[in-house]
């Protein structure tokens, strides 16, 4: 009996002294996390659009080394589950930072529907009250500034030439030539100003508008004009002709380190690119049984054809695309409980992309909220309607909305002091587009997809994602010409011609990005099949999309271990 007693508190003296370990290499991780954390924020509340010199990188690329040295030294091993992953993640982040600077990715703020430029419109929103009205005006007093630092980034990249591939720039001159209006209140930048927050008196409103008129003329218009003269004299005529990336200096190793970083695995170009093909090939096959069910007398390329050429499939006007889009939203919203536990407080609305982005934009997005009393966003492309679909539409909207980017990002983001304050935020494409992509496949089991068309279309999709493999690593590892990237898609997929080439130059702008969502859902769907085998009959959905989302955006080696670990406790629950 003593001697159980003796063993009995040797074991509660280990425990403590395991806890209390525990509980101080916690604390060791939560000071470098805040040091991080402030670091970011230091920044913002100096240079309202952010920082952007090359002394600013290489600070930040030291300051991101340094830790990551602190971080190396803990073990996830002796943490909870949560530091364990917020450990992870931190050191994930720290070495993009690194990255960043070693390739010199600073140098070129640059993709083909986006840019430096591009990204001041997500700045306009509708204003709440009188400090968010207060925040816009320095936003678009800060505009001089923030072009005369990526025209100076610009410049030293041509010196070094790395530029983007002049075939990405077709119609490029319209993401500057359309903010050049003659009259301020016409320029999109003054657009919240007519519809001020009621709250405002008179006074407050009349000094406002006196400002907003004051800040279009001379901080928005005239930089507009210098940014077109940048791209037309200095810069386009200087960019490079070749458009894969492993074909620039150290281009090889660039490209691995991208495939690296947007999977967040360790997979070779060839690698993906047998997979891709692979996909295409199951894929293809289910489209040609929806083709058989609708009794198409003619081959799968008239089938294409027919799908893009007849008016049946497409709106004739924007309110009809979006009301079809929002129809779908709700249809879906209806759904939710069915399949998750949680669903996020955040609302969101449906909205058309900005006419000033929309040429060059891609089909939809989903915009995350700027302030707390904010919505999310869908945004429809409505640009170009005859090369919008209708019966891609739920697919669309299922990625982009829910149970696709909004659920996901918004219950992230409302995680709370559960998680840490970088962590509400982060995001990495291949469990975010992968989520949204297995979203996709949700909706069928949703019933979202009504008619053989809108299946046809939830598969054109994940064809085109699939495409997405063997097209990047074509381009970029395989020494593909953009020709033979266009055929690949225009024959394995039913995207619209300006899709194609919209897609394209995207992928040749961007290394690496695209091939994130095909295999975040596989990983995924990969999970899923692995815990319905183990559970049977007694697979619960909402329990294993609950493990999938309960810690936020994880790298997919991490969300496998959630999910073996989600196996291994239920089993001793059971036993």
């Amino acid at each position: 009996m003593q001697g159980f007693k003796l063993l009995f508190i040797t074991s509660l003296f280990f425990l403590s002294f395991q806890a209390l370990f525990s509980q101080q290499k916690s604390e060791e991780l939560n000071k470098i996390i805040e040091k991080v954390q402030d670091h970011k924020s230091y920044e913002i509340k100096e240079f309202p659009l952010g920082l952007y010199t090359e002394d600013h990188y290489r600070r930040q690329s030291v300051f991101a080394s340094e830790q990551l040295k602190k971080l190396n030294l803990l073990k996830a091993s002796e943490m909870s589950q949560t530091d364990m992953i917020s450990l992870e993640l931190l050191k994930y982040k720290l070495q993009e930072t690194i990255d960043t600077f070693e390739y010199k990715l600073y140098l070129n703020p640059l993709l083909s529907d986006a840019g430096f430029h591009l990204s001041l419109p997500y700045n306009v929103t509708q204003l709440a009250d009188y400090s968010q009205v207060k925040t816009y005006l320095n936003k678009l007093n800060a505009i001089p500034v923030y072009v005369d630092q990526h025209l100076i980034l610009l410049r030293k990249g041509l010196e070094l030439g790395i530029t983007q591939p002049r075939v990405i720039f077709e119609g490029y001159e319209s993401t500057y030539n359309d903010q050049l209006v003659k009259n301020y209140k016409d320029s999109y930048y003054y657009s919240p100003f007519n519809d001020l927050p009621a709250s405002l008196s008179e006074t407050q409103k009349d000094s406002v508008l006196q400002a907003a008129e004051k800040a279009i003329k001379q901080s928005v218009l005239p930089e507009f004009k210098k940014i077109k003269k940048f791209f037309d004299k200095e810069y386009l005529p200087k960019t490079r002709s070749s458009i894969g990336v492993s074909e620039t200096p150290h281009g090889r190793e660039f490209y691995q380190n991208r495939l690296n970083y947007y999977t967040t695995l360790e997979l070779t170009a060839e690698e993906i690119h047998q997979i891709g093909l692979e996909e295409v090939s199951r894929i293809n096959t289910e489209m040609k049984q929806i083709i058989r069910e609708v009794n198409f007398e003619g081959s799968f390329e008239e089938f294409i054809q027919f799908l893009r050429t007849d008016p049946q499939f497409y709106a004739d006007t924007p309110e009809e695309l979006l009301k079809e889009a929002r129809n779908i939203s709700k249809k879906i919203d209806a759904q939710l409980p069915r399949f998750f536990k949680k669903l996020p407080r955040k609302p969101y609305g449906v909205t058309p992309v900005p006419d000033a982005i929309a040429p060059k934009y891609t089909t939809g997005r989903y915009i995350s909220p700027q302030e707390e009393t904010q919505p999310g966003y869908y945004w429809v492309n409505t640009y170009d309607l005859p090369s919008r679909p209708l019966y891609v539409l739920p697919s669309l909207t299922a990625h982009e909305a829910v149970p696709g980017h909004h659920l996901q990002i918004s219950l992230n983001s409302e995680l709370g002091d559960s998680i840490p304050k970088f962590r509400r935020r982060f995001y990495l494409s291949a469990y975010g587009e992968g989520w949204g992509l297995y979203s996709e496949f949700l909706a069928e089991e949703m019933g979202v997809y009504t008619t053989p068309y809108e299946m046809f279309g939830k598969l054109t999709y994940e064809q085109w994602r699939a495409c997405r493999l063997v097209v990047d690593t074509g381009i970029h590892a395989l020494g593909w010409t953009k020709e033979q990237a266009v055929d690949f898609l225009r024959i394995n997929t039913a995207l619209s011609f300006h899709e194609i080439n919209t897609e394209v130059d995207r992928y040749i702008s961007w290394p690496g990005q695209a091939v994130s969502y095909k295999i975040g859902e596989l990983k995924i769907r990969e999970l899923r099949k692995k815990v319905e085998k183990e559970f049977g009959e007694d697979f619960d959905m909402r329990d294993f999309h609950e493990v999938i989302l309960s810690q936020g955006t994880v790298t997919l080696a991490i969300m496998e271990k959630l999910v073996d670990d989600y196996i291994t406790s239920s089993k001793e629950v059971k036993n």
